[in-house]
């Protein structure tokens, strides 16, 4: 999917904009500079066409003497990754130091790029606005993130400006695979290890503009042999400098590629353990009902003794909370050791995310489930689930039918996912329950 991405300096209005075009509110909006914390990555549709759309406003260095060298690489940075650049300026202020200089480093992009003159509240400041025409670039919209005016015309310029969207056969049968995990935790090395065995690169699928190449590869041999896709996430090739810059754009790759694969190999370090920037990664595969699996890596670096795997394993699943069902494979992308082991597991887990349950068979563990714990009564009235069925897979959904939906507590919804994996397995898969009333 294309990539549409939101530059400029601080306080004209990025994060407005994106939660216009996006219909959300993830950002945080304020008057302040740099109050947006947290990388912004969504979803946009308009007249039939979808993009990605990704707010750098979070890349306001925290100290004030590197202030514009931040913003500086911060726009080279977006140049490598994005389709079409939206550079965002404030009609009330007129054009910066800060907005000329910006300008600059965008008039060598070869990609697409869209001036926004925000705040463009009413008719004098959409006049106003042509002064913008002065930044040297081909289109120029004065809008109001605010109030939506002028949105549509911008917004069919956005979609107009997007490169074709390559044609790719659907192929439902062959996995994408994702090696995701924090900056030198072993992600290339794994993959190149996997891909120097197997020596079997099919094809190689040219990406975005900045070239992103996923790497396609057999496994197996005769009837037992499988394609499988590699997603790429490869580094960035121009060296960050601006440590916020670094964890925002590792975050961009991370997500784009957990939209596009069916598995997510997570990689920890096996000397530091689970830390929170993997959980947060585990945390947004489960959201996207992605398989997963967890690969402890430079396990050849761990000092061990008899219990030290079991260990490992049993404190990383006690830090994941609810998320316990994903398995766990320890390795060395380094030595190669259960290298396989992990393609195997991730093939597995595609299985199970593609598995589908007769009906007859659910609804006898449900049955034996609720006679077993009755779910509790709402009201004085007792919840009668009267029967289940799986309305999809790839992920799986099950649709259980009730009297009172409700009244079905978060609680008794995990006793019976528990119920469901105990008897199904779906190891490494998110579930999804659904109650309705019948």
């Amino acid at each position: 999917m294309a990539l549409v991405a939101i530059v400029g300096r601080p306080n004209v209005g990025k994060s407005t904009l994106f939660n216009r075009l996006t219909e959300e509110r993830r950002a945080i909006v304020d008057d302040q500079p740099g109050v947006t914390r947290d990388r912004l990555f969504g979803t946009v549709e308009w007249t039939g066409r979808t993009f990605d759309l990704v707010d750098t406003g979070g890349l306001v260095p925290r100290s004030a003497e590197r202030f514009d060298a931040a913003i500086r690489e911060q726009v080279m940075l977006t140049l490598e990754e994005a389709d079409v650049i939206l550079f965002v300026v404030d009609t009330l202020t007129g054009i910066s130091d800060l907005d000329a200089e910006v300008a600059g480093l965008l008039r060598r992009a070869k990609q697409p790029v869209i001036v926004v003159a925000n705040k463009a509240d009413n008719t004098a400041r959409a006049l106003d606005a042509s002064e913008f025409w002065g930044l040297g670039f081909e289109q120029m919209f004065p809008l109001s993130a605010v109030n939506g005016t002028g949105t549509g015309d911008f917004l069919d310029a956005v979609v107009a400006a997007l490169p074709e969207e390559p044609e790719r056969e659907e192929e439902p049968d062959v996995p994408r695979i994702a090696f995701l995990g924090r900056p030198n935790v072993g992600k290339s090395s794994l993959a190149n290890k996997l891909l120097g065995r197997t020596r079997s690169i099919v094809t190689e699928v040219a990406g975005t503009t900045r070239d992103a190449v996923d790497a396609r590869l057999r496994i197996g041999e005769g009837e037992d042999a499988r394609e499988v896709v590699l997603v790429d996430t490869a580094g960035l090739r121009k060296k960050a400098r601006v440590r916020e810059n670094v964890e925002f754009y590792s975050t961009l790759r991370t997500e784009r590629a957990l939209q596009s694969c069916d598995v997510a190999v997570v990689l920890i370090d096996g000397e530091r353990g689970l830390e929170s920037q993997d959980a947060r990664v585990l945390r947004e595969a489960e959201a996207m009902k992605k398989g997963m699996v967890i690969v402890v890596n430079k396990w050849d670096l761990v000092e061990k003794e008899t219990n030290t795997a079991r260990d490992v394993d049993r404190m990383i699943r006690e830090k994941m909370g609810l998320i316990d069902f994903v398995p766990i494979v320890f390795a060395s992308a380094l030595t190669g050791q259960r290298a396989e082991k992990v393609l195997e597991v991730a093939l597995k887990v595609f299985d199970e995310r593609r598995k589908r349950v007769q009906t007859a068979k659910l609804n006898e563990v449900v049955e034996a489930a609720v006679r077993r714990q009755p779910p509790p009564s709402l009201n004085g009235q007792y919840i009668k689930i009267k029967y289940a069925s799986q309305v999809r897979d790839e992920p799986p959904v099950f649709a259980f039918f009730c009297n009172q939906p409700q009244g079905v507590k978060e609680s008794y919804r995990r006793y019976l996912e528990n119920r469901l994996r105990e008897a199904f397995g779906f190891e490494g898969v998110p579930l999804t329950l659904s109650f309705k009333r019948k």
